[in-house]
């Protein structure tokens, strides 16, 4: 079978080297416009919401805080997955985004969902985003 293949293409050998001279130069095309970093993204992108809450238990938190904001966050555009994990005085909710977006229009996203679920907290709580990890964070972190 494999001479039959060798033979066959020895038949058609100048549309055999022209079919590997184009896969040649498509990918060289391709690799130029490859995006280059020198630590390329290594997570999906993903935005930390924190809620300070003096006095509160973490069930209390869970109930009041971090279920809200976690259904506000579910079926965001892009969205792949909400985590949150609570504790005394303190929610940190976690929306974790689809490959390829763009770490800034995730923000805005979870921001304009923020204004929705504001009015359902409890007074005194205003939750804020952790600012942008860098990778090179990641990496120490590993």
């Amino acid at each position: 079978m494999l001479k039959k293949i060798v033979a066959a293409a020895l038949a058609i050998r100048t549309y055999v080297v022209l079919a590997a001279v184009f896969i040649s130069l498509y990918g060289l095309r391709t690799m130029q416009q490859l995006p280059v970093d020198v630590f390329p993204d290594m997570n999906r992108p993903y935005v930390n919401i924190l809620v300070e809450a003096e006095g509160y238990a973490p069930e209390e938190i869970e109930k009041l805080i971090s279920f809200p904001i976690e259904t506000s966050m579910n079926g965001g555009p892009g969205v792949f997955r909400v985590r949150s994990s609570s504790g005394i005085g303190l929610a940190v909710i976690t929306v974790e985004f689809d490959w390829g977006w763009d770490i800034y229009l995730c923000r805005q996203i979870v921001q304009e969902r923020l204004q929705l679920v504001q009015d359902h907290l409890p007074e005194g709580t205003a939750p804020f985003l952790a600012p942008v990890a860098s990778v090179t964070g990641e990496i120490l972190r590993l």
